[in-house]
């Protein structure tokens, strides 16, 4: 985590947490969701609209991935100075890189260890690592193939709907806020 949002959070320490307004789709792209897009739907909806704007910014992105983690109850979050900004997960919580060597990078540049592959009904490609379980991105799902092929990885079938509760993270935030309300 950055120092100034270490020192922000000494500053302020009672900012409300923010819930709804950002989000992290299957390829690793970060999201902002206004009131419009919330309206719209939740994050995974499917809604036209309802992911909200893709950030493009560099700067604020990389701000973002260093400062992205998950609390003692598996919802993740983007600590914005004093703010604790919850994530809205489209899938997992990781998007995985793999590269031809085989070597995995989270979306945020985090280096993972493989220790399991596992594939849903849907043909999707999760992998969990030392940093936890993620989907692999759409583009390096031939370079598993060829690990499988090689030897390198075995891989399990799963139920994606079980993926949350198995692997201890919250796909929607704002959605378990409203629950305990």
């Amino acid at each position: 985590m950055d120092d100034i949002v270490k020192q922000a959070m000494n500053k302020w320490p009672y900012v409300p947490h923010c819930y709804g307004w950002l989000g992290l789709d299957a390829r690793g792209n970060w999201y902002l969701r206004d009131d419009r897009a919330q309206a719209l739907g939740a994050f995974a909806s499917g809604v036209p609209g309802a992911k909200g704007s893709l950030l493009r910014h560099e700067k604020l992105i990389d701000f973002i991935q260093r400062n992205y983690t998950a609390d003692a109850d598996g919802q993740w979050f983007f600590q914005n100075g004093p703010q604790r900004v919850y994530v809205e997960l489209e899938a997992t919580p990781w998007v995985w890189r793999v590269a031809a060597d085989g070597s995995v990078a989270a979306h945020t540049g985090q280096p993972a260890r493989v220790r399991e592959l596992l594939t849903d009904q849907a043909g999707r490609v999760y992998l969990v690592t030392d940093l936890g379980v993620g989907l692999v991105h759409t583009q390096d799902v031939a370079a598993v193939a060829e690990a499988v092929e090689q030897g390198r990885w075995q891989p399990r079938e799963v139920d994606a709907a079980q993926l949350p509760a198995r692997h201890g993270f919250v796909p929607s935030p704002q959605a378990m806020k409203k629950a305990g309300e």
